[in-house]
């Protein structure tokens, strides 16, 4: 998807203000997938700077594919079309990252009313720490809905098919990679 061609499709509006708008896409993408790339590519039509940022979640801690770095890249690959996406690698609270940066708002992108719940929560605690941060929920289309990065690579060990599911950019470093974890 071109920034222009989705552009072109909105309804032009005048600035509200002279400042740059800037939010930040947090989330662990490993690996990245269509819903990520989705939510980063909508935003990037609603906001004019988006930091799509590699975020350390302790979670999640020893089950990833990549590094951060290496995630970091692969963002990089698939957003190389839009102009106005920064990608970036952080840790830390999200709450204080997002002042460093200069950052609005936090954009989510929303699967189901679980995520809602938990989305909702973050939402809450970071502007608790950060009173001028505010949360953009943004809902997942419908093609989407499923995914998540857990499932692809889940289908993936298991010999599964993911063309449908991640970028076409970096579809094979994914595979390669995960198949290479799986002989292990």
């Amino acid at each position: 998807m071109n920034i222009n061609t989705v552009k072109s499709k909105l309804p032009r509006t005048e600035r509200i203000s002279d400042f740059m708008r800037t939010v930040i896409c947090p989330g662990s993408f490993d690996p990245i997938t269509n819903g990520h790339l989705d939510i980063i590519e909508r935003s990037s039509v609603l906001f004019d700077k988006v930091i799509a940022t590699v975020m350390f979640n302790p979670a999640k801690k020893n089950n990833f594919c990549f590094s951060p770095e290496e995630r970091a890249e692969l963002i990089r690959r698939c957003t190389s079309h839009l102009p106005n996406v920064e990608v970036r690698v952080a840790d830390g609270l999200l709450a204080e990252y997002a002042k460093e940066c200069g950052a609005i708002a936090v954009v989510k992108g929303l699967r189901a009313m679980s995520d809602f719940e938990y989305e909702f929560q973050q939402a809450q605690l970071n502007k608790k720490l950060n009173s001028e941060l505010e949360t953009v929920f943004i809902d997942t289309k419908s093609e989407n809905m499923y995914l998540s990065s857990s499932m692809v690579k889940q289908i993936c060990e298991l010999g599964g098919d993911i063309s449908d599911f991640v970028p076409a950019a970096v579809r094979d470093d994914i595979v390669k990679r995960i198949m290479r974890g799986a002989e292990k």
